[in-house]
């Protein structure tokens, strides 16, 4: 563009009065080397085709040729040049960019921070006031630069990011556009060398470009801009007016009562919200407004932190009308499913009551899906019925006789009005079948207080004379002992039968319960926890504890009463004749049928602690058993392995002894086999010695403050090898490690010596350096032909040569002693593959804290 349109543009724009704020488009990254830069400029190209006025204010190239490429033929303004601590830098130059004022802007690295001294101290301002002045700004950033995000990427990579932008800065963008690349693809391009010079290119994919890593920062950036997305689009339909529910995302409300079968519910949602990605799980409680509900607090507390560990969000919202209120706020999140637990109440309760909240809900939520989920608390549950008192229980009773005190004046009344000489057959029956009814329903005493109450009402209001409870007639008494004897007789049918469905009620419990608890036994893992549970529920105990012959908690459920009601059974025999354990029950005394059924969890819990002894006992066979093992094969190494060196030795030194004319040069070749056989013969004895320590635990072990570097250097020196033969690439900046400089040079010579006598004739072992997170980490790269995967494990037993067929390597304890000794010093030793072929073997040890430790010499 030349300055003469330029200057006529700023003339146009000037005559048409204040400018608009440009407009921001963000391209947003998971890691470096995605291809922002390239697409951004590309982009710009694209523009600049179209005639629009686009420069580049500011690219970082990082010496890439493809985004250098992509700069040429983009007008550039020049950068604004400063000198710091001595070397000449470059940045965005605001006030060029003004005065050129283009109307497309290119700036890289969004969250730069600019050198002491510029007018701004973060690039994101200068950008801003760019936008002010109505030029429109394309730029970049990675995830791990956003405020909000910093504390995940640390954790997720180990490093903490220096430079860092508000999120408010990224989410006030008129646009953001995810530039995404599959992490292996991204892996590749970094080993083609094409995002970072050749000598930073195993450290880089041994650290922050681990497949993990990116696999990990990719799903955070495109969650990040998936609820940027969501915000827009709510912030559309608040705009538009829009009231019904979008469902672009599945999102699951769990609605919580406070109740224990909270964490259920829970569950059951993340799972559904698992299903599909991005689901999103939410959870409501709704207080009342004067905050009378019935609730616990305690359960809400545990329940609130149970749903952030599923990776949810905790809402508690007030309203009476618990229905409208739990729809409104799930239209309002969006949500796809509703998830509501099985009313606690029982069946006279909601048959009085009514249908209750559940139903509510599923006729109000519209397009949104309900789910009612079973529950412990709905009757899930093994309760067994009691078989003390009536067969029908006090309520059915009560209810009985309300029915006859309320039935039975309202038919008296009916009656009385329609009444004529007649009427007193159909008067008798009516009074008989309100007996039946109430007979039915309240049993043996409501029954007969209603053939009482209601044979009195007869004679006083139906039978001569009238309005008197005189018997004239000898028959009229008989018939009023038949009616109270027959309504007895109905109450005791009814009586019986009620008895009968509970005895089968109870039965039923009860082979369920037997069911449930051989099943806890079958599974063996935490079955007298789980018997334990099913005791407590089954009998309604307040706490049920199992304890040792001398007192020790062994497991326990609920706890123990207030005024210490308690029964002791004991449970199994040990050798000695005692008990093997005890059963606590806290609660009321158990009667004789629940007694019996107590014995048969009693043997089951019997059986339960003698499978644990016996799963003690096989894991100490077990633990001989690998032992034995380790054993024979020691045997074997020693009848085999060493009789080699020491058959050498001794045959070298009686030729020694046996022979008078030897030659000089004869004599050194003996002497040379007796010592380097009498060396290997040492070597052998102390991994042996070593590894029996490492395998009994007794390694000793003194950590000290060191530097790795010096360590890897003298091994190196102890293996004659030369810049021909390994690679070093050393992080100046790693930290002292705190580790055993012996035993660190010992693993170091092990691995280094396996990776040398693996890589191919002419390449080189690389050793690098560097820190991820609180550990240093000392890779020794090889480019040989590599371990599988299922044989990594193997590689680390005793008495192991992975890929040899002679005996001249060793016992093949070199890589069991090198993990040994790391894990002794508190790290860890671990192989991977090496990009493009070979094995990585990862030496993790910790960081040296504090300036108190000494530094070892």
């Amino acid at each position: 563009m030349t300055p003469e349109r330029t200057g006529q543009e700023q003339t146009l724009r000037s005559a048409q009065g204040p400018r608009r704020r440009g407009r921001l488009r963000v391209l947003l990254g998971a890691a470096p080397g995605v291809g922002k830069t390239f697409e951004m400029l590309a982009e710009g190209r694209r523009l600049l085709q179209e005639g629009r006025d686009v420069v580049i204010a500011v690219v970082e190239t990082h010496g890439r040729a493809a985004t250098l490429a992509e700069t040429i033929g983009i007008p550039e303004v020049p950068r604004r040049l400063s000198v710091h601590r001595g070397v000449e830098l470059s940045e965005l130059d605001p006030d060029a960019v003004l005065e050129r004022s283009p109307e497309i802007a290119l700036v890289d690295e969004l969250a730069h921070t600019n050198i002491p001294g510029s007018r701004h101290p973060k690039r994101w301002q200068d950008v801003d006031e760019l936008l002010e002045a109505g030029i429109d700004v394309i730029t970049t950033v990675n995830v791990q630069h956003i405020e909000s995000l910093h504390a995940v990427v640390e954790k997720i990579t180990g490093i903490a990011q220096q430079e860092t932008l508000p999120d408010a800065v990224v989410r006030g963008a008129d646009e953001i556009e995810v530039v995404d690349l599959a992490p292996q693809s991204l892996r590749d391009r970094l080993s083609a060398g094409l995002v970072y010079p050749a000598e930073r290119i195993d450290a880089a994919l041994s650290n922050y470009f681990r497949l993990g890593n990116l696999t990990a920062l990719r799903e955070l950036a495109l969650l990040w801009l998936a609820d940027e997305v969501d915000s827009a689009l709510r912030t559309y339909r608040a705009e538009q007016g829009i009231e019904g529910t979008w469902q672009a995302r599945e999102r699951v409300v769990v609605a919580l009562t406070g109740g224990p079968e909270g964490e259920t519910l829970l569950r059951r949602g993340a799972r559904i919200a698992a299903r599909s990605a991005g689901g999103e799980l939410l959870a409501v409680h709704v207080s009342a407004q004067d905050g009378l509900r019935d609730e616990t607090p305690g359960a809400l507390a545990a329940q609130r932190s149970l749903v952030e560990s599923l990776g949810g969000s905790f809402h508690q919202i007030i309203g009476d009308d618990i229905p409208g209120t739990l729809v409104e706020f799930a239209q309002g999140a969006d949500a796809t499913q509703l998830v509501i637990g099985v009313s606690r109440r029982s069946r006279l309760t909601a048959a009085l009551t009514g249908p209750g909240i559940g139903s509510e809900i599923i006729r109000r939520s519209g397009d949104i899906d309900v789910h009612i989920v079973t529950h412990a608390a709905a009757g899930g549950r093994v309760v067994l019925p009691r078989l003390k008192g009536g067969a029908l229980g006090w309520r059915r009773e009560v209810l009985g006789f309300a029915t006859a005190l309320i039935f039975g004046p309202l038919l008296s009344w009916l009656m009385f009005t329609y009444r004529s000489p007649e009427s007193i057959t159909a008067e008798v029956l009516a009074y008989q079948l309100l007996v039946v009814v109430v007979s039915l329903v309240g049993g043996l005493r409501p029954a007969v207080f209603a053939a009482v109450l209601s044979g009195i009402t007869l004679d006083f209001l139906f039978v001569a004379p009238l309005f008197t409870i005189t018997v004239a007639h000898p028959l009229h008494a008989l018939a009023l002992a038949l009616y109270v004897v027959i309504a007895i007789l109905v109450s005791l049918i009814v009586d019986q039968a009620a008895r009968r469905a509970r005895t089968a009620q109870r039965a039923a419990a009860e082979a369920e319960l037997l069911a449930a608890v051989a099943g806890n036994v079958l599974r063996g893992d935490n079955a007298v926890l789980a018997l334990v549970s099913r005791t407590r529920e089954a009998f309604g105990l307040s706490g049920v504890r199992l304890l040792s012959p001398e007192g020790e908690l062994l497991a326990s459920d609920g706890e123990p009463v207030a005024d210490g009601r308690a029964t002791t059974v004991p449970v199994g025999v040990s050798l000695t004749g005692a008990p093997r354990a005890l059963l606590e029950l806290n609660g009321e005394p158990l009667d004789g049928p629940e007694r019996r059924l107590l014995d048969a969890i009693v043997a089951q819990l019997s059986a339960a602690l003698e499978h644990t002894d016996l799963r003690a006992t096989a894991l100490e066979a077990e633990a001989l058993a690998e032992t034995d093992q380790v054993r024979s094969a020691l045997l074997s190494a020693v009848s085999h392995d060493l009789r080699r060196p020491l058959a050498s030795a001794v045959a070298a030194i009686g030729g020694l002894r046996a022979a008078h004319g030897l030659s000089a040069s004869d004599r050194d070749e003996l002497l040379a086999t007796a010592d380097e056989s009498l060396a290997t013969l040492s070597t052998l004895v102390t991994d042996l010695l070593d590894v029996s320590r490492v395998q009994a635990g007794v390694l000793a072990v003194s950590a000290v403050r060191m530097d790795a570097a010096g360590t890897i250097l003298a091994a190196v020196d102890e293996l004659g090898l030369g810049p021909a033969d390994v690679d070093l690439v050393f992080d100046p900046d790693l930290p002292s490690v705190h580790a055993d400089p012996v035993l660190l040079q010992r693993v170091i010579v092990n691995v280094l010596a396996n990776a040398h006598r693996h890589a191919p004739e002419g390449s080189r072992v690389i050793i690098s350096t560097s820190a991820l997170g609180d550990h240093a980490e000392i890779r020794i790269i090889d480019r040989g032909e590599g371990v599988p995967v299922e044989r990594h494990d193997e590689m680390f037993q005793p008495f192991q040569r992975y890929g040899d067929t002679d005996n001249t390597t060793g016992l093949g304890l070199g890589l069991a002693l090198s993990r040994g000794f790391t894990v002794g010093m508190g790290g860890s030793l671990t192989p991977e593959d090496t990009p493009g072929g070979g094995l990585t073997m990862v030496i993790s040890l910790p960081l040296a804290t504090g300036s108190t430790e000494p530094e070892a010499e």
